[in-house]
């Protein structure tokens, strides 16, 4: 193994110092998915590894094949310790459960990365894709940029880290602006720095310097320039993006993968309603908890879909916020919840199926017991609804302990102080006629939105009756809540029926007065002890409406248990109606022809309206072409600022020597510009040569008098100088086509420091 010759300490660390620098960045993209000291830990640690590899093997020239044999054992020596770390062996040592987790992740934790709510930490097997998506970069990278003979194309490698981070992130954007415009800008100056460092080098080498040590630092011009192209372009854009901010949600691959859990493959939980009063299970011991208080409500399921038939969780139809379920990695951020911890254990009796009783909002929850593994591995959680479920279904004898929130405000208010929330809900369907004329009948006279709901619930409590039909000794009554049985209940004389109809009733009325409202079932026990028996008979639902000022305010329409009257028949009444001795005016033809014509002030208020949208259609299209067209141009703008500010500066020169050769400075970019390749060390009359017209041999003895003159120059040498520089650029220009001035206008060749390293003993030009 032989160590490269002339290697350049100082290029490789500004290289490396760039390259962590725009890694670093790219890598900031995947902080809303993992927001863990874990996450940090990877991407540093693996960045340094990944560069030790590279440069070790740019320094003493190993093949492509020893690269990728020390990748894959820095991947199985680090990926268990930094990546699944849960089965590491002391927080260091892979073990074979953990190879073969991080093996069988490889493949697998891409998919499963966009199914599990955000952030996951460092939950399974979750960071081995940046694990290896950084540490592919970072080496492939940093040996690009030491040893490709185009290293510019390193700089892809932390655009695609970004890009990834984009795209397996979260919904919401993370710091956009900051993070685009700060990749953008390093690493541009990364390529800005790289191409100016090997022009010097090609100049050393060309003349004859080829030690490292003799390669000048890149001039500050060069990255001054960089600099302000960035700025520009930055400002442009960012200023775009201000006054035309994107409306469209943002749309990355979790948003477009079906999750694995849908609650429409189930029944709606509230079609068994009645399943848990029925005499044999009525007194059975559904679960035990542990931790609960007086008023705590075990919450099974949040519904707010209704189709005329069931209240279901989520709909088949529209997107509904409680639908959509993501796998709970290890816990939920309530922070922002206000309200009473609740700190509860539960063991499961005869309570089964893949709803998962919660209290409040969740922040965590562990399993223990036989099943505990599939249990955790397959749990998932809506956090807009509170509803958790897990794909392995719950048995007699699971125990998992759950810390969660109780949101301030959400179990007590006065409902007559509230106003209608902005939650959006699918639309219901089917509402029954009778429903909307009993609502009519609760609220007539009532104003305000919180005193008509109010109005509403106080009516069903006072006309309805309690039974739930299971037993000989109750009144009958029919379980289900489809409109028909809805129908039935506020027919029937007295209204009889138990929480699963007065729920449903309730959050329908709810809607029409304009709160989003939806139903929650689950379980009201009785506390009496340190451990709460649940028994079928504790099974209850209610309701929950958004409001402005609590958000979901939960309410209990169902009306207190009070003895039935019996069914009253009414029989219909007829009403004999005398006849009417006014007899009914005969038409009066000639009254259709004195009848005005139509107004056509709809039609033409249509018209307007059609111009209007069409209008407003085509200004937003020309705004946005605007938009696009400033962000295109930046660039090209900003360039020719710089060469406008350039020859301003050197026309002002204080010193006339320094004007004359500041004009002949403006003229050697120009030709550069216009596509001339002049001989390498050229002399001013070399130069002058390669341009055709007679002026520029006049300009270069007029700059070649002032240098080397003991007279020097005077400023009526400068003026002319100048002017001739003026004339020799419209020269250039003269006979181009228009794009090849606008070529010539935008190049940078004249920033270029490489452009006097040519060799070539003839002059020629390039278009």
């Amino acid at each position: 193994m032989r160590r490269r010759r002339g290697i350049d300490r100082a290029y490789i660390a500004t290289t490396t110092a760039f390259a962590w620098l725009c890694v670093a960045i790219a890598a900031t993209a995947f902080w809303p998915v993992y927001e863990s000291f874990q996450f940090v830990l990877v991407v540093a640690v693996t960045t340094v590894v990944a560069t030790v590899i590279a440069v070790t093997a740019a320094v003493y020239r190993l093949p492509a094949h020893v690269v990728g044999l020390a990748v894959v054992g820095a991947y199985a020596v680090l990926g268990v310790p930094l990546a699944v770390p849960s089965r590491a062996l002391y927080g260091v040592f892979p073990t074979l459960q953990g190879l073969r987790d991080l093996a069988v992740g490889t493949a697998t934790s891409w998919k499963q990365l966009v199914t599990v709510t955000l952030p996951v930490g460092s939950f399974e097997a979750l960071l081995v894709p940046v694990f290896l998506l950084t540490l592919l970069v970072v080496t492939i990278t940093m040996s690009v940029a030491l040893r490709s003979t185009k290293p510019a194309w390193a700089a892809l490698g932390p655009v695609v880290l970004f890009l990834t981070g984009i795209a397996f992130g979260s919904a919401v954007a993370f710091l956009p602006f900051v993070l685009a415009l700060a990749l953008t800008a390093a690493t541009l100056l990364w390529l800005a720095w790289s191409r100016a460092r090997r022009s010097i080098v090609g100049r050393s080498a060309a003349s004859g310097e080829n030690s490292a040590a003799s390669v000048r630092p890149v001039p500050m011009r060069t990255l001054l320039a960089a600099v302000a192209i960035i700025a520009v372009a930055a400002g442009g854009s960012v200023a775009a993006a201000t006054a035309v901010p994107p409306t469209a949600e943002r749309e990355v691959v979790r948003t477009a993968v079906e999750q694995p859990f849908d609650p429409r493959d189930y029944p709606s939980p509230l079609s068994a309603f009645r399943s848990y009063l029925e005499p044999g299970a009525a007194s059975t011991e559904m679960a035990s908890v542990d931790g609960l208080e007086q008023g705590d409500r075990l919450r099974i399921a949040t519904l707010d879909s209704y189709d005329g038939i069931t209240y279901s969780v989520g709909s088949d139809r529209v997107a509904s916020a409680s639908g959509t379920f993501s796998l709970v990695p290890f816990e939920f951020d309530q922070s922002a919840v206000e309200g009473d911890p609740v700190d509860i254990e539960v063991t499961i009796g005869a309570y089964e199926g893949v709803w998962v009783p919660t209290v409040g909002r969740l922040e965590s929850v562990s399993f223990t017991g036989a099943g505990a593994g599939a249990l955790r591995d397959s749990f998932y959680y809506n956090d807009n609804s509170g509803t958790a479920a897990s794909l392995a279904e719950l048995d007699d004898g699971d125990r998992y302990a759950l810390s969660g929130v109780v949101p301030e405000g959400s179990e007590s208010a006065d409902v007559s102080d509230l106003t209608p929330g902005t939650a959006t809900l699918p639309r219901a369907t089917a509402l029954p006629d009778e429903l909307s004329v009993a609502l009519d009948r609760y609220v007539d006279g009532v104003e305000s939105a919180g005193d008509r709901l109010e109005a509403a619930l106080d009516g069903l409590r006072a006309e309805g009756y309690v039974s739930h039909g299971v037993g000989d000794d109750e009144p009958f009554s029919r379980s289900g809540h489809s409109a028909d049985r809805l129908t039935e209940l506020f027919t029937a004389t007295p209204m009889v029926g138990d929480e699963e109809q007065y729920a449903v009733a309730a959050a329908l009325m709810a809607r029409e007065l304009g709160f989003p409202a939806r139903v929650v079932m689950g379980f009201v026990p009785e506390v009496t002890s340190a451990t709460t028996v649940v028994r079928g008979d504790d099974v209850s639902a209610w309701i929950e409406v958004d409001t402005a000022e609590n958000g979901w305010v939960t309410l209990d329409p169902t009306p207190l248990e009070r003895e039935i009257p019996d069914e009253v028949v009414e029989e219909p009444t007829q009403v004999a109606r005398p006849q009417s001795p006014v007899q009914p005016p005969v038409d009066d033809q000639d009254q259709l022809d004195d009848q005005v014509p139509p107004d056509t002030l709809d039609d033409d208020t249509e018209e307007d309206d059609g111009v209007l949208a069409w209008l407003a259609f085509a200004g937003t299209v020309l705004a946005w072409l605007l938009v696009a067209a400033a962000i295109i141009a930046a660039p090209f703008l900003a360039i020719v600022g710089a060469k406008v500010r350039r020859r301003i500066l050197r026309r002002r020169s204080a010193e006339p020597v320094e004007a004359v050769t500041a004009g002949w400075r403006e003229f050697e970019d120009a030709v550069v510009d216009h596509g001339f390749d002049p001989p390498a060390s050229a002399t001013r009359s070399e130069l002058a040569a390669v341009v055709p017209g007679g002026q520029a041999g006049a300009v270069a003895a007029a700059a070649d008098r002032a240098v080397f003159s003991p007279t020097g120059a005077s400023r009526i040498d400068a003026d002319q100088v100048w002017r001739a520089v003026d004339e020799l650029r419209a020269d250039l220009d003269r006979g181009l086509t228009r794009r090849e001035r606008f070529s010539a206008a935008v190049s940078l060749r004249s920033f270029d420091s490489r452009r006097g390293a040519r060799t070539t003993d003839e002059p020629r030009r390039s278009r």
